[in-house]
């Protein structure tokens, strides 16, 4: 047990391991009439189990998080949890500007068996969200959190930049464990504080091969969705820090990426989803679907780029 926090500590070991890869930020499968498609979950579940990607952020921006009850919520953690395959890892997206409610989904997702969870600025009142407001907001959390804790650098979400200040603090909470960082201010800013009991991961395809070789173990990525292999492909020449084999890549990652959530966001992401044969289904109100037009153009990119038949 952790003296100061009173939980059961993680080894570095055992901490590397678990954040050591690549996580899908999984997107939450809408039928036609935007109820939840549960059994479309399930498939695509299944088909990353296979996949070699270390495990899945349930319930962030691509899961469509504040467009689902709190009820949905929950059955899609645990229906993640359950379904993971052997070996994989969960992160719980916490995206609440109400500290109370984010302390109880915290714990009501220890309970269903998530593995970490991984927490957004509040920022309905972002001008008041100082560092000090920050810091006491994420500390506090972490006191009363029983599973480790990471931040969620997502200024393009929530309108607040943690700054490298901030989180050189926070690193030294004994149970926050590290960050996702999704900002295009600089990864390389907070890899500084990379340490056996801290680690940083990409936010974005775009940058995951450098951020790697800066010292990051892997990231969570919005392509792992609809092409998981691919970017394991990148996280490999990452792992192996080959330069020659990487930086080409990258680059193409980049530009795939770029035309899928760069393009359309979430929308794009579940197109490209079906086109590649996983269950996307399509994005709650008020976000649109990709038109025909807009998927045939992105088949036709996709097959180009050699990742459809």
């Amino acid at each position: 047990m952790n003296p100061e926090t009173n939980m059961p500590e993680i080894n570095a070991e055992t901490l590397k391991s678990k954040l050591g890869g690549v996580f899908a930020p999984i997107a939450t499968p809408f039928s036609e009439d935007e109820e939840v498609d549960y059994a479309a979950l399930e498939f695509n579940l299944e088909r990353y189990a296979a996949s070699g990607i270390l495990g899945y952020l349930a319930l962030g921006s691509n899961g469509e998080n504040r467009s689902l009850t709190e009820e949905e919520k929950l059955r899609v953690l645990e229906l993640i949890v359950r379904r993971k395959g052997r070996g994989q890892v969960v992160l719980a997206g916490a995206t609440y500007d109400a500290q109370r409610d984010t302390e109880r989904f915290l714990k009501q997702a220890a309970g269903i068996g998530a593995d970490f969870g991984l927490v957004l600025s509040p920022g309905y009142f972002r001008k008041q969200m100082t560092e000090e407001v920050l810091y006491r907001y994420f500390s506090t959390l972490a006191d009363a959190s029983p599973i480790p804790l990471l931040l969620y650098n997502a200024p393009g979400f929530c309108g607040v930049t943690l700054t490298p200040a901030l989180v050189g603090r926070l690193a030294a909470h004994p149970n926050i464990v590290g960050m996702k960082d999704s900002a295009p201010s600089g990864i390389e800013n907070f890899l500084k504080f990379e340490s056996e009991k801290f680690h940083v991961l990409a936010g974005s395809a775009n940058f995951l091969f450098p951020a790697m070789l800066g010292g990051a173990l892997g990231g969570t990525v919005s392509l792992a969705n609809a092409f998981p292999e691919f970017v394991m492909e990148l996280f490999r020449c990452g792992q192996a820090r080959d330069q020659a084999r990487g930086y080409p890549l990258q680059e193409r990652v980049t530009r795939i990426n770029s035309a899928i959530s760069g393009s359309y966001g979430v929308a794009g992401v579940k197109a490209a989803m079906n086109l590649a044969g996983y269950r996307g289904g399509v994005p709650r109100r008020p976000l649109l679907p990709l038109t025909q037009a807009q998927v045939d153009e992105l088949r036709r990119f996709l097959e180009q780029e050699g990742l459809l038949p």
